[in-house]
């Protein structure tokens, strides 16, 4: 151990990282410990304060020459991101259900079946609306065939398989639970849209398909 990095390495430990943890690895720990903090205000304040302690850290051993190639490449990510385009800070939802006791981050991610809800930010939360957005429109404004709505829904599992990746989720993960909001967004369309049938196919189809899209775009930026 080097000298005086005993109080470091209890950051890490907050975290549930090693020291030479990729970034990936060190912004899934944060994300899902915010998400275990609930409405706990002070302890979202330590785990922020964890990671940016984390995050000097591992800049200061990059320029020191004491990180291994891959945790210095992660550190390199780090920077870069402290310099992105910030968007509008916006609240988190509470958490919704955790699995019993206590488990670790990787624990956790192993679980497929449990669901943890916690609302994107940033880039993650603004870049699904704009898709989506644009899928609505697409539905709804311009002239459309049965093909292309359900070439409309695929994209959208996709983003959301994608957007639940970039949050943190491991793949099979975020691979079934896009496919479960595909499946999930079809049958509650059709069940809303059986009442209001208006005669016409198509456009009940796009009724259907706008309600699928609504639901995998709320899994897309809640679901963890």
């Amino acid at each position: 151990m080097e000298p005086g990095r005993s109080g470091i390495e209890s950051f890490y430990q907050q975290l549930g990282i090693q020291e030479d943890a990729s970034f990936d690895a060190v912004q899934r720990a944060k994300t899902r410990k915010l998400a275990a903090c609930g409405d706990d205000s002070q302890a979202k304040a330590q785990v922020e304060a964890a990671y940016d302690a984390v995050l000097m850290d591992r800049l200061k051993r990059r320029q020191a020459g004491h990180l291994s190639s891959e945790a210095a490449s992660a550190s390199e990510q780090e920077a870069r991101a402290t310099t992105l385009l910030r968007f509008p800070a916006l609240p988190r939802l509470p958490r919704l259900l955790m699995p019993p006791g206590d488990l670790s981050a990787d624990e956790l991610k192993t679980r497929i079946g449990w669901p943890v809800f916690s609302l994107a930010e940033g880039q993650q939360l603004w870049l699904p609306l704009c898709v989506y957005s644009g899928l609505l429109a697409w539905v709804f404004v311009f002239p459309i065939t049965t093909e292309a709505l359900s070439l409309s829904l695929s994209i959208g599992a996709s983003t959301m398989i994608v957007t639940l990746l970039w949050r943190g989720s491991g793949f099979m993960r975020s691979v079934l639970w896009g496919l479960a909001g595909l499946v999930v967004g079809i049958l509650f369309g059709f069940l809303v849209t059986q009442p209001l049938v208006s005669g016409d196919p198509l456009q009940d189809l796009r009724m259907s398909s706008a309600i699928a899209l609504v639901i995998q775009l709320v899994l897309a930026i809640t679901l963890l």
